[in-house]
């Protein structure tokens, strides 16, 4: 059982949304005529990054401690657009956290031996 550390208190909230969520409003704003040039587009939900440290743990069956270094600062307390611009006009996201890290995290494991190790030296 090995612990993980995480900077901050685990606090802070934080929106995410699915990139295949993105691509679909990329394609919505693309194929239809919108009234206005500038959306932001967002799941409208947000979450503590430690319920996001919890359902990832409990997604990759990590049986070790969440540790939160509080020597570490936590940022912003809270980022949440208004997508209810977009929102008004049809699109919606399709994904819900938890699916979005499942699918994500099973993709993860099925591509292992086709990921290309990244050298950032360069």
């Amino acid at each position: 059982h090995c612990d993980v550390v995480l900077w901050g208190s685990g606090k802070p909230k934080r929106e995410f949304l699915h990139v295949d969520d993105l691509a679909e409003a990329v394609i919505f704003a693309l194929e239809n005529e919108l009234p206005e040039y500038l959306y932001n587009v967002g799941s409208s939900n947000d979450i503590t990054i430690e319920k996001l440290a919890k359902i990832i743990q409990k997604q990759v069956g990590h049986n070790g401690n969440i540790k939160w270094d509080l020597s570490k600062p936590d940022g912003t307390p809270r980022k949440l657009i208004n997508s209810s611009k977009i929102n008004n006009l049809g699109w919606r996201p399709k994904y819900d956290l938890e699916t979005g890290i499942k699918n994500t995290y099973s993709w993860f494991i099925k591509n292992t031996d086709n990921l290309k190790e990244v050298n950032f030296e360069d």
